[in-house]
């Protein structure tokens, strides 16, 4: 890097935007830290963050899919208010459709807590599941996302609108990030092409149905 004059961003720390002093109901954490997926569509993050625009603050909600870290779901908005986690994670649904089961983790922010949040979750039978309070390990692959987000186009950059932000945000998202950047946890390759090779994988290698094996036992006529 020092010979072709290439120098590291660092990044910058993160404020907290989680609001988890409400009357909404918790969930309880059924991820715990175990952000392991053996497959697509098995357990998904939702979190907010923030961009600083000189016309206001543009607030950005994703969903990720924990198994190849691919963004499935964003949504901004000039408020942070439900409509903007609720907007990210219909996407996401749209998009993927998820068998039901799926673990959906968040943090305790009141807008993951609204009736109409875990109503749309208990509509396609999904389980939310809600860290700790003041714990974030769970939720690390979300706020990993940010970080790179912002290192790599937002802090680079001074928008001047809203929706100039907003137009960066989904270049990186939907043409860099998603089916170009590669990640060292998935071998060096994009989330995208990490889902191809399992699903390629999956395809060669189907597994064995055992053969029904008929009852001999008199107890069961």
């Amino acid at each position: 890097m020092r010979e072709i004059g290439l120098r590291a961003r660092p990044k910058r720390r993160l404020t907290r935007t989680t609001d988890s002093h409400h009357a909404h109901p918790v969930a309880p954490n059924h991820l715990d830290q175990d952000v392991s997926a053996a497959r697509p569509d098995e357990k998904s993050g939702g979190a907010v963050s923030f961009i600083w625009t000189r016309e206001a603050w543009l607030f950005l909600a994703v969903v990720i899919d924990l198994f190849a870290r691919r963004v499935v779901g964003w949504a901004v908005s000039e408020r942070l208010h439900t409509d903007v986690a609720l907007t990210a994670l219909r996407r996401a649904l749209a998009l993927r459709r998820p068998a039901p089961g799926l673990i959906h983790h968040a943090d305790r922010g009141s807008h993951y807590g609204s009736a109409a949040y875990q109503d749309e979750l208990r509509a396609h039978s999904l389980q939310l599941s809600m860290s700790g309070r003041g714990t974030c390990f769970d939720n690390a692959m979300v706020e990993t996302f940010f970080k790179t987000l912002k290192s790599e186009r937002v802090w680079r950059t001074v928008f001047q609108t809203r929706a100039e932000a907003t137009r960066a945000i989904g270049g990186f998202i939907d043409s860099f990030h998603n089916p170009v950047r590669r990640h060292s946890a998935l071998g060096f390759v994009s989330p995208m092409q990490f889902e191809r090779r399992a699903a390629e994988l999956a395809k060669r290698s189907p597994l064995k149905r055992r053969k029904a094996t008929p009852m001999t036992d008199d107890r069961y006529g």
